[in-house]
This record gives structure tokens, sequence and C-alpha cells, in this order.
């Protein structure tokens, strides 16, 4: 026995290293403030182990608009960084040479003019576009159905971001042009074979799209179909979600190979990055994050044949405000355990041959491929855009989710059950989330000014002149774009000269056909409307609205979606009101109540607005009701405005947030 253990330790002992895997790209999302704050920040993540830079831009900036716009008031550096001009691209990347970096940016509708902005700060380093690496989102179809910063209609967008493309595969060979982002439909509440179908979907439209325009020559577009990269959502049904990864890679494997005539196996691989679930996130107990964010990291990095090359993580506190860099360190520290402290880069895929995962694989292939068939004879993702029904599916689908929550069916620990504990110590201090300088706004928009003053206007207004002509030509808008960086053009001076030739666009809010989800204690809801209805004489008119920039609707429509089943007189326009257009819909409407859904940290500004333009058309007696992510310490001062209620993501029991509304009404 003795000889054999000898043996074997002599045999292994002889054998080579084990050679391990190279670790995905360790990511955090980061940008707020000010472009010198974002630098810093970015800066500090790299020194700790961070290596590649993921930029999160602030709403005016992803909506195309200058920082003294009236929509961005309040907006200005909240979740994420502005970058008005040239000078603020190269100040956020001082320091930081862009030939050696790996930098995804999450911009979509504006994205030609963020990357030409890109390129002009790396050749003003003396860097060579070709060797510029990185990602544009680029995704504009998720922003009609989900995140919001859509600017023009569909149209002209999706031509901007084929115009993208045909750019990068000419002039930046190592650059990703889109990520398919499939993220936020999850946020939206896609389940995981609509998240599945809808990207796949998308990646269609556009490649269909890019081909068809024929400035690629067939035997190069293969690898523009390898260009393409994934943003994959993760939430915390780890089974399924690992499951959902590989269905991923094997259908796009499928799908470049037979649609596409792509024969190199490594250009139809499916090369994808992935921020975990923050819908699923909690402001109660927020502890218990930490676990959430460990799991679903884990269905995207086990399996070694849908392995996501780039990861990023939300931070524990995300639910309460923006995270610190701390907070973020945390989640970095999380990956770097699992790719350098475990084994688990040390094997190959450890689920092949497993017939249960196969089975699940096989299963979500067949959904999609089924969803795939009815949007392609449905006249394909766009038309299903502009008739609402990708919209309507997510909100049908979110309204389940949340129904399941609602009912207990579905638990969320420390929310719907295990609500007593211990109170956290790791909230419990004075600061338990970054809150953005709020001088940022001015210091922004005095910058402006100060560009604007010192910039060669005449250079400004020819390479303006040259955008607009390319726009209405159709030529490829990137050089004109790129022209328009180096020559001192802003942000908002970019967007409204495309705007004055594609005209903006207003997405369906998926409200009107959606069907209702059950819903907890809903007749106890329904006869209070019904009593509010003959005390009123009429129905009780609720106005929700979305002020400000702010995109992420999903709370909106979910709350307007059950006032109107409760017996409600719902007035609900969709994103991106300004608080005068608001005040202006209140008075006409004759509303009951108005509701205000603020996610963006901007309440306070907004809020302010809203509530002095009642006051100045003499409808101050219009009760105010604010919800959102509310830090604690704003509530006494949304109070102190004349709020009559503030409700934040703990209160989540619709039926009892609705009768609130009812009561208010009553008063």
């Amino acid at each position: 026995m003795t000889d054999n253990i000898a043996d074997a330790k002599a045999k292994a002992d002889t054998e080579p290293a084990i050679k391990k895997d190279r670790p995905w790209l360790f990511r955090t999302y980061s940008g707020h403030s000010s472009a010198a704050a974002s630098n810093a920040l970015f800066r500090t993540n790299l020194s700790r182990g961070q290596s590649g830079l993921s930029v999160a831009f602030d709403l005016p900036t992803q909506t195309a608009l200058d920082a003294d716009d009236v929509l961005a008031r309040g907006e200005v550096g909240k979740v994420g960084v502005p970058i008005s001009h040239l000078g603020d691209m190269k100040q956020l990347f001082d320091g930081i040479p862009l030939d050696q970096m790996n930098t995804s940016m999450t911009i979509n509708a504006a994205a030609p003019w963020l990357l030409a902005l890109y390129i002009a700060a790396a050749e003003a380093q003396g860097a060579d576009r070709r060797q510029l690496a990185g990602t544009t989102q680029n995704d504009i179809i998720k922003e009609y159905l989900s995140r919001g910063t859509y600017v023009f209609p569909p149209a002209p967008s999706m031509r901007l971001e084929t115009d993208v493309i045909s750019f990068t595969a000419r002039e930046m060979p190592k650059w990703n042009p889109m990520n398919v982002c499939s993220y936020h439909l999850q946020e939206a509440g896609a389940e995981p074979a609509e998240e599945l179908a809808f990207a796949m979907a998308n990646a269609i439209t556009v490649l269909d799209m890019v081909k068809a325009r024929g400035d690629i020559a067939p035997e190069d577009f293969p690898k523009v179909v390898g260009s393409i990269s994934f943003f994959l959502n993760a939430g915390i049904r780890f089974v399924t979600e690992l499951c959902k990864a590989r269905a991923f890679a094997e259908l796009w494997d499928e799908i470049a190979l037979h649609r596409y005539g792509v024969e190199d196996p490594k250009l139809r691989r499916f090369r994808y990055g992935v921020q975990v679930n923050s819908l699923g996130l909690t402001e109660a107990q927020p502890e218990n994050n930490v676990y959430r964010i460990m799991i679903e990291m884990l269905s995207v990095v086990l399996s070694k044949n849908a392995r996501a090359r780039a990861v990023q993580l939300p931070a524990w506190n995300e639910a309460l405000g923006l995270p610190r860099p701390w907070d973020q360190q945390w989640s970095l520290r999380l990956q770097q355990i699992m790719a350098f402290e475990t084994d688990l880069l040390e094997y190959g895929d450890i689920f092949d041959g497993s017939a249960e995962i196969t089975a699940k694989v096989d299963q979500l292939k067949d959904l999609a491929r089924t969803e795939l068939a009815g949007l392609e004879k449905m006249g394909g993702v766009i038309r299903a855009v502009e008739q609402g029904y990708m919209k309507q599916r997510l909100v049908e689908s979110n309204a389940k989710r949340l129904a399941a929550i609602q009912s207990g069916e579905q638990v969320v620990v420390g929310v719907n059950k295990f609500t007593e504990g211990e109170a956290s110590p790791l909230v419990s201090g004075a600061e338990t989330f970054l809150t953005p300088d709020p001088q940022a706004e001015i210091s922004q928009i005095e910058n402006l000014k100060a560009w604007r003053a010192a910039r060669d206007n005449a250079a400004v207004e020819t390479a303006l002149k040259d955008l607009e002509a390319a726009a209405k030509d159709g030529r490829n808008i990137m050089d004109s774009s790129i022209a328009c960086a180096k020559a001192g053009v802003t942000t908002g001076e970019w967007g409204d000269k495309l705007r004055s030739v594609f005209g903006e666009y207003r997405a369906p809010t998926g409200i009107a056909g959606a069907a209702r989800a059950p819903m907890a204690n809903a007749d106890g809801l329904r006869g209070a409307v019904k009593a509010l209805t003959e005390q009123l004489g009429t129905h009780p008119r609720l106005l929700v609205a979305k002020p400000g920039l702010d995109g992420h609707s999903n709370g909106a429509e979910q709350v307007a979606l059950a006032a109107r089943d409760a017996g409600f007189e719902v007035i609900y326009e969709g994103i991106r009101q300004t608080p005068a257009e608001i005040v202006a819909a209140a008075v006409q409407e004759g509303v009951h109540a108005v509701g205000l859904s603020v996610l963006s940290g901007s309440h306070l500004s907004l809020v302010a607005d809203v509530m002095s333009g009642l006051k100045e058309r003499g409808a101050d007696d219009i009760p105010v009701i604010v919800g959102g992510i509310i830090p604690e310490r704003d509530m006494q001062a949304l109070k102190d405005m004349g709020v009559t209620r503030v409700f934040t993501p703990k209160d989540f029991e619709m039926s009892a947030m609705l009768s609130e509304v009812a009561k208010v009404m009553a008063a």
C-alpha cells in the first residue's frame, strides 16, 4: 500500500504543471460627478487589479444633451460621468494609455458620438485607432424596450447603429462595435427564453441590415459576425441561468453557421460579458445581496464552454444608492478570489454530459426558436417594437414576477420571508453609499460655457454642416462625427443636429394591451377604489409620471398597470417628461393625485420643480406621491416640500401601496 502511494506521488511529481485558463476581464461599472472624479476612480480601480474599464455615462450624455439643457436639470453626474465635449473625454482618460486599455462604454443612441470622442482622445494621445480595443454597447432596440435612453425613431437609430459597425470593420479591427444587451431585458421582466429570443432577434436584425448595406465585402462579413458581442444578465435561479448561457452559446453558433455561413468556429464563438442581476438586489437586509451576487456570478463562470469573457458585479448597496469605492473593491475581490484562489480555471467544462443540463438547454433553445419564428412572421424586430408587442410581453412577464413575490410564491429572503433579524451594521454609518458632489452640475455647466467660449466657432459650424449633410445624404456618420469631436462640437449640438434631421421618438409604453397579473388582496383594493369613486362622483384619476431622463420605467409601468386594473383612471405617457409638462398634464386632466417615479437620484430637484409648478398654477392642492430609490435622509426633505407619501423598493406590496394612494385621494 505504501509503495502504491509513493509511486502515485512520484508520477504526480513528474507530470507537467496544470495550465490554467486565462481569467475573464475584471470590470467595475464606474463613473460619476465629473470627468476628473471618474478618472481618479478609474486609476484607483486599475491599481487594485481591475483589468478593463466599464464606463457609466450620465443620462444627459446618454441622450445626447448638454448639461445646461432643461431636461438635464438634476441629472448631471448622477448615474455616470458627464461628457460634453472632447476636453471631458481627454480628462476622463488622462494618464490612461488607451492603446493599452480594453474599454467598454455603455452608450447606445449616442454611440457614434462617444466613439468619435474616444477615437479623438486616443489619437490626441498618439494612439493608432486600429489598435484600440473595447466595446460600444450600441444596442438601440433594448433601449425602446427597457432602459429608455433612445433619442431618434427606430429606422434612423438602426442606421446609426450599423454606421458604427461598418466603420469599425474598416478602421478598428479590435473593436466590438455592438454589445447585444439582453441584460436590461431581464431587468424589465424578461423570462430566460424571452431574453434569449429577443437578444438573438436583435442581433439577426442588425447583421441583416449591415449585410444589406453592401459596404462590407462578402469575404469579410464573417469577421463582422465575429465582432458582435453580447451582454447578459444572470439572475438568482442558478441552474436556469447557467443553462441560459449555454443555450446562448449553442444557438449563436447555429445562427452564425446556418444563417450567415460562418465556417471558422472562432468567429462563431459566443463572446459575452455579464453584470449579474441588479433587479433582485434588496433594500431590506442589503447584506444578503453579497450572497446573491456571488451565486449569480457562478452561473456565468462555472461552465467553461459558456464562460463570460468579462464580468462586472454590482455592489451590495446598489439598492440604496451609488456604491462607494470600497463597495466596488469588495465586488472586485469576489471575482479575484474565484479566479485566483479556486481551481475553477484548471478544468474543462464540468457540466458536459449532464442529462439535466442538456435537457434544460434544449428546452430554452426550442422556446427561443419558436419566439424567433413568431417575430420574423410579424415582420421583424423593428416592427415588433413599433407595434409595442415586445414591450407588452416584458410588462406582462414583470407583472407575473411581482405577483409571485407579493403572494409569497417566490421567496425573497428579508423581503417577504425571514424578515425578522438584527439591524445590519453595514448600514448604520452616516454614509453607506456615495453621494455625488451636489456642485457637479454647476461645475459642468461652467465647464461647458468655458469650452464654447474658447473654441473656434467657425470650425464648429463647418463640422456641424458636414454632419447634417452626412445624415441627409445617407453617408456613414462616423467620419463627420470624428471631425465634429476634433472641432469642439458638444454632445448636445451633435444630438440637436441629428434631431433636426431624424426627429425624436416616444416608444410605446406596453401598458395598453398588457394582461392583468394576479394581485394579492386585490378584492379589498377594488372595494376601496369603488367606494372612492362613489365619494368623488367619478373614477379617481392618477397621473403616473417619470420626470427627467430616468428611463428605468419598470416600476412606473407596474404601478400604472395595477392601478388601472384596480379601477383607477390612469394617465401614463411614458418616460422623459419635464416638470412643466407633468404640471400641465395634472391640471389639464384634473387628476386627484400625481405619482412621480425617480430612480436616478435626481428626486430632490425634480420633485421641487413639480411642487413649485403646481403652486404657480394654483394646483398645489393636488397631492403628490413619490416612489423610487429614495435614501432615508431625503424623505423628510421631500415631505417638507409638501410630498404626501414616499415609497421605496421595500414597499413591494402593490395593493397596500395603492390602498395608501386611495386614502390620499379620499382625504
